[in-house]
């Protein structure tokens, strides 16, 4: 466990991408962009590295530049930061933050059967060094075979429901194959790594939204354990996903990911406020014996609907999110962004210029003097954010987390 040392600064970010093929190029391009001339000056670091890039290799160029930081870092499809997307091989983003009130931890072992227990451990980890309660908490997660509802029960059972999580789960290039995490240099492919913020003059705001359609009639779930999806329709749920996607036999992830959003359909007071009657999951591998890995826990007789992109419904979604998140904004300073994107909304589902226009719309709001603020984005395999005043977990979205602190008085 580490916590920011005590003292007067307040807490602050900053945050910079580049594209690079050099690893030391990298970090160094993209620490000269979040900290201009000066020496970088972070408790911790961290880094979002596409696939491209070697973890360690960047860690290792960070903990020289940034002697006295915890470098955490993670695997992901692409990055959006204040210099906007980047989606190439080599493509990283870093955010740095400083002052006090907050603190970082680790697990490894976090798998679908083990990520209650995962949950739990890494919320005493954080609470363990903090002078006060933590009430938000920036989680990377591995992004295959994790039961996602799972990990946040057992981070609430130790934090408490108002603990706010926020934040996404890492990514390979949507083969489904390995996620990568890396902390001071050490790399995992089953980790989950946060930050927990206790600084009571905190506030973050959080939102998601995906803009999908469910069609035809469901899926139904016949056998599962945990996060692990048996049978659809009683059927190896492998073959009858396949089926009814229209995909071959040999098809892979690669192939399902793009076209495969499965939908749940939420209760009406949920649905309302994400503006959208189902939520989405994502399938990030399948057994030998053609069981689906899901991404939360799945019970015998869920529903589960093939969806379809809306790119009108997903511009709108947007301006909902946007709107939803102007209202709840407190009075006060914004100190920086933290954005999840799902991996098949970026040039996997959009061509270029539209992606770039959807991120510029995203941006937009939230300029302060005609400048982006700090903003630290991925395109990864899921993302945290709330939902009705609760912790969930998203599939095919767009999450946004703000965080403010207030105005002096």
């Amino acid at each position: 466990m580490f916590s920011a040392p005590a003292g007067s600064r307040m807490i602050e970010f900053r945050s910079g991408n580049i594209r690079a093929v050099n690893p030391e190029r990298a970090v160094l391009e993209a620490l000269e962009l979040a900290y201009g001339t000066d020496r970088p000056d972070c408790a911790v670091l961290l880094i979002l590295g596409v696939v491209g890039h070697n973890l360690e290799s960047l860690s290792r160029v960070a903990a020289r530049q940034c002697p006295e930081a915890r470098i955490l870092a993670a695997s992901c499809a692409g990055v959006v930061g204040r210099d906007g997307p980047g989606e190439s091989m080599h493509d990283i983003a870093v955010m740095g933050i400083s002052g006090e009130g907050f603190g970082v931890a680790h697990v490894d072992g976090l798998l679908g059967p083990t990520s209650f227990s995962k949950g739990v451990e890494l919320a005493q980890e954080l609470q363990q060094a903090a002078p006060h309660p933590v009430r938000m908490v920036y989680l990377l997660a591995s992004g295959i075979d994790i039961a996602n509802d799972r990990l946040i029960a057992g981070i609430e059972s130790v934090l408490g429901p108002e603990v706010v999580i926020f934040g996404g789960t890492s990514s390979d290039q949507m083969q489904g194959v390995s996620s990568q995490q890396a902390v001071d240099g050490e790399l995992f492919q089953h980790a989950a790594l946060a930050v927990g913020f206790w600084d009571p003059d905190l506030h973050v705001v959080t939102q998601a939204s995906h803009g999908f359609v469910a069609v035809g009639n469901p899926l139904r779930v016949t056998k599962a354990e945990g996060n692990r999806i048996l049978e659809l329709d009683g059927q190896p749920a492998w073959q009858a996903y396949l089926q009814r996607l229209g995909l071959p036999a040999d098809a892979t992830e690669a192939d399902t990911i793009p076209i495969g959003a499965l939908a749940e359909l939420l209760p009406e007071n949920l649905a309302r406020d994400y503006g959208n009657p189902h939520i989405l999951r994502v399938v990030t591998h399948h057994t030998p014996e053609g069981g689906l890995l899901y991404a939360t826990d799945c019970a015998a007789g869920t529903d589960l609907w093939i969806t379809v992109r809306d790119e009108e419904r997903i511009f709108n979604d947007v301006d909902r999110m946007l709107a939803a998140m102007a209202t709840a904004a407190p009075d006060g300073h914004l100190l920086a962004v933290f954005h999840a994107d799902c991996l098949a909304r970026g040039r996997r589902l959009f061509q270029r210029v539209i992606k770039e226009e959807l991120i510029h719309r995203l941006q937009m709001p939230f300029l302060q003097q005609g400048q982006v603020p700090p903003w630290f984005g991925m395109y990864g395999f899921g993302e945290y954010a709330r939902l009705g005043q609760a912790n969930s977990y998203h599939n095919y979205t767009t999450a946004l987390a703000a965080l403010y602190q207030p105005a002096p008085a």
